[in-house]
């Protein structure tokens, strides 16, 4: 990314495959910062959330209207000033240039994690509608963050307090930040 690396984000994406803890660490940042938090997967339609329970991967032509949609929404709440964490899987690069698309003001948070962690968890998980038999296609999708994305890159081995507090420092964010006034 181009421009001012000490801007400071309106929104943080962030990204892993299933079961890396999107949701649970996206909310508790969020929390934690005072920002708004929203789950990515609200913004699939209902034909990508049917295809995905029935065990069958999504194709990139499903994704795009869906990355849209999320897109769409992180510059609604940029432009009136507010502050987003948002979980998306975001799994690839294409995905995060159509979330991102050039902002400087944009920050991608990669919860990056073994297959094998991963699996246990998913096992152990209930009611969410991704089956743990697509986890193979979620890391054979996956193309980690390049240093051009300018990515916050934290390991899920730790627990959900470690891993806010590392990407908070990371951010250099207070753990307290409050968000930003609107602009007129």
């Amino acid at each position: 990314m181009s421009g001012d690396s000490a801007q400071a984000p309106c929104a943080l994406i962030v990204m892993g495959v299933a079961g890396s803890g999107k949701s649970t660490i996206a909310e508790k940042l969020a929390e934690r910062m005072g920002w708004r938090y929203e789950d990515g997967d609200k913004f699939h339609p209902a034909s990508n959330v049917a295809k995905m329970s029935a065990g069958h991967p999504l194709t990139d032509e499903d994704r795009w209207p869906w990355l849209k949609a999320i897109a769409d929404e992180i510059d609604r709440a940029c432009k009136a000033g507010e502050d987003v964490v948002i979980a998306c899987s975001a799994l690839k690069h294409s995905y995060r240039d159509i979330l991102v698309h050039g902002r400087d003001d944009v920050r991608i948070v990669y919860l990056r994690g073994t297959q094998e962690l991963i699996a246990d968890r998913l096992a152990q998980r209930k009611g969410h509608f991704m089956p743990p038999e697509l986890l193979a296609s979620q890391f054979k999708t996956l193309e980690p963050p390049d240093p051009d994305e300018n990515p916050l890159t934290v390991s899920i081995d730790a627990s959900v307090e470690e891993i806010v507090d590392d990407i908070a420092s990371q951010l250099g964010l207070s753990a307290s930040r409050t968000p930003r006034r609107k602009r007129s």
